[in-house]
């Protein structure tokens, strides 16, 4: 059975860092795309980050030179490191697994969410 596990969530200060880290398991993703999305309170669930299998990434404009994706296939393990956080980057956090990268919402797999408050 696969499961997506995040962790590294919390309560920060603006301008803070974190890094968000999702362990995978039940299979091998290696050739799969890995990335998060987020839901910040009354609003839509939305795209952060993508890397494929060959290690390009994509991004949400609003989080540009501010977040980066990575990902240790050995591990089966994707991460999300986010500087200078903002309060609108407060939301429930969301690693995903899918065949490949989109921006839509429909990734086959997804884990339980971790929080991520940023207080001003």
């Amino acid at each position: 059975q696969v499961q997506l596990v995040e962790s590294g969530g919390g309560e920060v200060q603006a301008g803070d860092s974190l890094t968000l880290s999702c362990a995978a398991s039940g299979r091998t993703f290696s050739s799969y795309a890995m990335g998060w999305f987020r839901q910040a309170p009354g609003k839509e669930r939305e795209f952060v980050a993508a890397i494929t299998w060959k290690l390009r990434s994509y991004y949400h404009d609003s989080v540009k030179g501010r977040f980066t994706i990575s990902r240790d296939n050995r591990e089966n393990t994707s991460y999300l490191q986010m500087n200078s956080l903002k309060p609108e980057d407060t939301a429930v956090y969301y690693c995903v697994v899918n065949p490949v990268a989109t921006m839509a919402g429909n990734w086959e797999y997804w884990g339980q969410g971790t929080q991520v408050t940023v207080s001003s």
